[in-house]
């Protein structure tokens, strides 16, 4: 009968599979029988459900290794030994591990041995019991644990432990010395079979348990990593959501996902630095080190012990202290099979990578090659929507596409600012960005009210047709209030059909009525171009226009842009037309360059040699000028002229210039460097800055007129220029400018000088350099004995001064001024000056 069977509830329900005999027996069976059998498939179904449970549940391992712990005292207690553990037997990887518990709130520490090693290898092994009365008698003992701990072992007790279904090993249990410090016998022996098999039975549940536990929650955490993968296209993201999700999955201590770099030959990496929010990049060639050599063969390294195999790298440890103990690392595959990167997992939190892991992370990078796929091919889309959006906007025409309808797809800033919406500065952003998507789904020739734009642009969408009208028309009303800085309302607006000089806002029906006060009109002249756009078969998709924008207002900054930099020509704009065409009074500084020998380095080259090398040379120095706002006043043949505070005032002038001139000595260290290179000969400059009152404005003839300055600053500057060749420098500036910014410079006064045509004398300075870089030692006690000289010469102790200058000669043999004063201060000598002599030198020659 069913109620007397002991027959399980899995026995029962095989015999479903067994002719349906179950459902034979269920139909004659009594109802108080079968209710009973019900009990009894309860009663299992309820062990299965809390041993489903106890898998899902994590604290499983916990109950394992609680297990482990009370099995092992009280098999002590039993068999009265000193120390006691039970090994369980991995024979995927042929070692025994076990759990030891640690202190107070801490994981039990898992260690794990070779089965081929030490007396517990040897029964797991021979599967036989060793009992061994004196340890260090038998060859098998490994006596290093005891030097370690200086514990002494004196007999053990090693007993295995096997299944009961299938008679394999599948546990080790180990006792060493017993209590009385005598031997272990037979009765102890045979005390331990008496419960062995139980054990065993206990022990191959738990172990399964725990397996089937481990691979749940792989599996679980699989299904998660999954999820997040596909939760982000974004590559940056994914790179972390990987190496997290990995690290997670494989219970490692650290995860790194490096993706491959063919045209480098390199693998990179992005991680955190610490706890930082940081990210530090990563780099490793292709074929060095683990996961070089991943990346090259497409082989996976399961590395139990780094620092056994010869293609770790072990400076990265010593330098942070860190100790890698082992590494699994395999390779990313795209859904070509093509390696795309290398998942790196270092120190697995308990024991080693096995193959089970090997599986789930073979799983991982599966779904990891996809999502990478994906954030790749992402992010180049968006990076060529982000380089199509960028050139559309940095375009200075007006460029509109529209679709099949004429309606306007894509509409950048020059395009709505030819249309009246302010475009300098990025606090207009939000109103230029409000204007777009108010012009969006427009058709183009309500937007663009130029004639026969609705026929040009229908054509070139019905039939493939192209448009070229050159100076049309464009007429704009705009609504507008308070815009003196871009915030007042600034809108389209439309003549009303039924009322004269009344307008309505553009897009708004019911907008109240405007009248001719409240709007403005803006005329433009542009070259209108319309094309279709094509697909590759040449099917048209929708329709592109381009504006060029030829008004009187353009022109003019094109003109100014040849002067100075945009900037600068935007705010001289907006001062209007008054600014360039009268004259003004100004304070600015004006400074002059001019090419050494000319002529020299010049007649031994074709013409075509010539213009090219001023070129090059002018493309830099002028750079230089607009770098620090200062205006290309004119070229004089190899010659440059610049001014620093006209037409725009600055406050700074004097500074500027300064900043340019040591700009241009840069620049031309760097040119000279290339010329060198190239086996061409270096050019050499000399600079002259002079600050004062000029006259500036447009200045010429009805047929041709430049923007210019002109005044006694302009000709000393011109004279300081020409001065440097007397003095042996480069850069000579006047009291003028040297007074405006002395605290910011290094300079060693050089002479007081009358120029031709002139009564003022002017003190002349070389401009060293910036006060933000320090003098050399020699360099400052040089100039310390050049100034005691000129103190000398001025005071017309020429003697003193001669000793002096002597020495600074010594120091300086080439300095060309230091040679001028020994030849005036020996002249002085011969032929004195007259006592009210001021020291001021008179310039014979321009």
């Amino acid at each position: 009968m069913v109620t007397q069977s002991n027959r399980g509830m899995l026995a029962t329900l095989s015999m479903v599979n067994q002719n349906s005999s179950l459902t034979h027996r269920v139909r004659d069976l009594p109802t108080p029988q079968f209710i009973d059998l019900l009990d009894r498939i309860t009663d299992e179904f309820e062990h299965f459900l809390r041993a489903i449970d106890m898998i899902n549940n994590e604290s499983l391992e916990i109950m394992l290794e609680q297990i482990l712990e009370a099995f092992t005292l009280k098999i002590g207690q039993i068999l009265q030994a000193e120390r006691t553990t039970i090994f369980m037997v991995d024979q995927e990887k042929q070692e025994l591990w076990s759990k030891i518990a640690q202190g107070d709130g801490e994981r039990s520490l898992e260690i794990r041995v070779p089965m081929s090693k030490g007396i517990s290898g040897y029964v797991a092994t021979h599967v036989t019991p060793l009992n061994i009365p004196d340890a260090y008698d038998d060859d098998r003992f490994d006596r290093s644990y005891d030097k370690k701990t200086g514990y002494r072992t004196r007999s053990i007790l090693c007993m295995p432990v096997l299944s009961k279904k299938s008679n394999n090993i599948v546990a080790v249990v180990q006792l060493l010395n017993k209590l009385n410090e005598t031997p272990f016998n037979e009765e102890d022996e045979r005390h331990f079979k008496e419960f062995a098999e139980s054990l065993g039975v206990i022990l191959e549940s738990c172990n399964s348990f725990y397996v089937a536990a481990r691979n749940q929650k792989g599996v679980a955490a699989l299904l998660k990593a999954i999820s997040s993968l596909e939760q982000s296209l974004d590559l940056e993201k994914t790179l972390q959501s990987v190496m997290e999700e990995a690290r997670q999955l494989m219970q490692a201590d650290r995860s790194t996902l490096w993706i491959m770099d063919e045209e480098k030959g390199e693998l990179w990496s992005r991680v955190k630095m610490g706890d930082s929010e940081k990210m530090l990049d990563l780099h490793n060639p292709i074929g060095s080190g683990i996961v070089g050599y991943v990346a090259s063969t497409g082989e996976t390294l399961n590395i139990p012990d780094a620092y056994q195999d010869p293609r770790f790298n072990p400076e990265p440890d010593k330098r942070t202290g860190y100790v890698t103990r082992n590494i699994l690392c395999m390779p990313v595959f795209n859904s070509e099979g093509k390696l795309i990167a290398v998942t790196q997992l270092i120190n697995k939190v308990q024991g080693t990578f096995n193959s089970s892991d090997e599986a789930f992370m073979r799983a991982f990078n599966i779904q990891a090659g996809i999502a990478l796929e994906n954030a790749k091919l992402f992010e180049s889309v968006l990076v060529e929507k982000q380089y199509q959006k960028d050139i559309l906007q940095s375009l200075s025409d007006a460029v509109i596409s529209t679709d099949l309808e004429g309606r306007i797809v894509t509409i950048n800033d020059a395009a709505v600012a030819l249309l009246g919406c302010p475009n300098e500065g990025d606090h207009l952003r939000e109103r230029r960005d409000q204007w777009q998507a108010r012009l969006l789904n427009r058709p183009v020739w309500e937007v663009m009210p130029i004639e026969s734009m609705r026929f040009r642009v229908e054509d070139s969408l019905g039939h493939g047709a192209r448009h070229y009208v050159p100076e049309q028309t464009l007429r704009v009303t705009l609504q507008v209030g308070d815009d003196q800085v871009g915030e007042g309302p600034l809108h389209l607006a439309l003549p009303d059909p039924a009322q004269a000089d009344h307008y309505r806002t553009w897009g708004d029906p019911n907008a109240p009525l405007l009248t001719a006060d409240q709007v403005k009109s803006l005329e433009r002249s542009v070259n209108l171009t319309v094309n279709p756009l094509t697909n590759p078969e040449g099917k048209v998709l929708g329709g592109l226009l381009v504006l060029e924008d030829i008004s009187q207002e353009k022109r003019m900054k094109s003109t100014l842009y040849r002067y100075m930099t945009p900037g600068v020509a935007e705010r001289v704009m907006a001062l209007g037309d008054d600014v360039l065409m009268k004259g003004e009074r100004k304070d600015v500084t004006v400074l002059f360059s001019d090419i050494r020998g000319y002529t020299t380095l010049t007649e031994n080259l074709e013409a075509d040699k010539v213009v090219e090398m001023l070129n090059a040379y002018f493309e830099t120095m002028v750079e230089a000028v607009f770098n620090f706002e200062g205006t290309l006043d004119k070229f004089i043949g190899d010659a440059l002229m610049a001014v620093f505070g006209a037409p725009l005032p600055l406050s700074n002038h004097a500074w500027s210039a300064v900043q340019s001139a040591l700009d241009m000595r840069r620049r031309l260290a760097a040119f000279n460097y290339a010329r060198r290179h190239l086996k061409q000969p270096e050019i050499r400059i000399g600079i002259g800055i002079s600050s004062g009152e000029v006259v500036s404005g447009n200045i010429g003839s009805q047929r041709k007129m430049e923007y210019t300055v002109i005044g006694d600053g302009v000709n000393l500057s011109s004279r300081l220029e020409g001065v440097t060749k007397e003095y042996g420098c480069d850069i000579v500036i006047s009291e003028y400018t040297h007074s405006l910014c002395h605290d910011k410079i290094w300079v060693r006064e050089l002479d007081r000088i009358r120029v031709k045509g002139k009564l003022q004398p002017v003190k002349l300075y070389e401009l060293i350099g910036d006060r933000q870089q320090s003098l050399e030692s020699v360099a400052e006690d040089f100039l310390s004995l050049y100034a005691q000289a000129r103190d000398a010469y001025i005071t017309m102790d020429f003697p003193a001064a001669l000793a002096l200058f002597e020495r600074a000669k010594a120091m300086r043999p080439n300095d060309k001024a230091v040679a001028v004063h020994i030849n005036r201060a020996q002249h002085y000598l011969a032929d004195p000056p007259p006592q009210d002599w001021d020291g001021v030198h008179i310039m014979t020659t321009k």
